[in-house]
């Protein structure tokens, strides 16, 4: 019972902080570029749970661990943004989407300074904060990167939205409704398609995680470890 409690004490704490700060970070680039939406409804906060999606954050990666997938994932409740409300709406909107991803490349930075501090702290609990520290570095990263991909409503789709020329922009930011059914289709049902003919098609493994791999690297080299 020890060991499971601190296996799962060692992945909430920073996938939590991880969901939490990356919601509250639109939110708060929101604000400061006029548009207040998040503020009056709660949404620029540190607790938790008025970021928790039921299904996202907790049904899909229960199903997912219990059906023993390849990776697990999910999702926040968005953050209300009123684009009409922001000085600049197209270029604005860049740094509002942007500002989750970046929160959590910054956690995973910080996380990783924070690990020559660990390191001389007594036992146990030096374990148990190097463990989670670790954790962090990669949730935040595995978020950062796979919130970047260029299909709305994630991060990546709407930043694409803004920088592209209007022409393309319009279709771009189209597909948003049908969004996350794109998503889960290339993420879990074409590897399945491909499992049945002896094929492995994974844009998980094949992309999210050579560029996961890479940034952790960087971020413990600039971290000094």
């Amino acid at each position: 019972m020890a060991e499971l409690i601190f296996e799962i004490s060692v992945w909430v704490v920073p996938v939590v902080l991880a969901i939490t700060l990356h919601e509250a970070a639109h939110g708060y680039a929101a604000l400061r570029l006029g548009d207040d939406t998040a503020l009056r409804m709660g949404r620029v906060s540190l607790n938790p749970l008025k970021h928790i999606d039921r299904f996202g954050t907790i049904v899909l990666p229960a199903i997912l661990i219990m059906a023993r997938a390849p990776f697990v994932f999910g999702w926040a409740k968005p953050v209300p943004i009123n684009i009409r409300l922001l000085r600049s709406p197209k270029a604005d909107m860049v740094w509002v989407a942007a500002a989750g991803p970046l929160m959590n490349v910054l956690l995973a930075f910080m996380s990783a300074l924070l690990m020559h501090v660990a390191v001389l702290l007594p036992s146990p609990a030096d374990v148990w904060i190097l463990e989670t520290l670790r954790n962090s570095v990669f949730i935040n990263t595995i978020l950062a990167v796979f919130n970047m991909i260029p299909i709305p409503p994630l991060d990546g789709g709407r930043v694409a939205v803004g920088l592209l020329p209007d022409f393309y922009s319009q279709r771009l930011a189209g597909l948003e409704k049908y969004g996350m059914v794109i998503l889960l289709g290339i993420l879990i049902l074409l590897p399945w398609l491909g499992t049945l003919v002896g094929i492995e098609v994974s844009l998980f493994s094949w992309v999210i995680l050579p560029i996961v791999d890479a940034m952790i690297g960087a971020i413990v080299f600039m971290a000094g470890l």
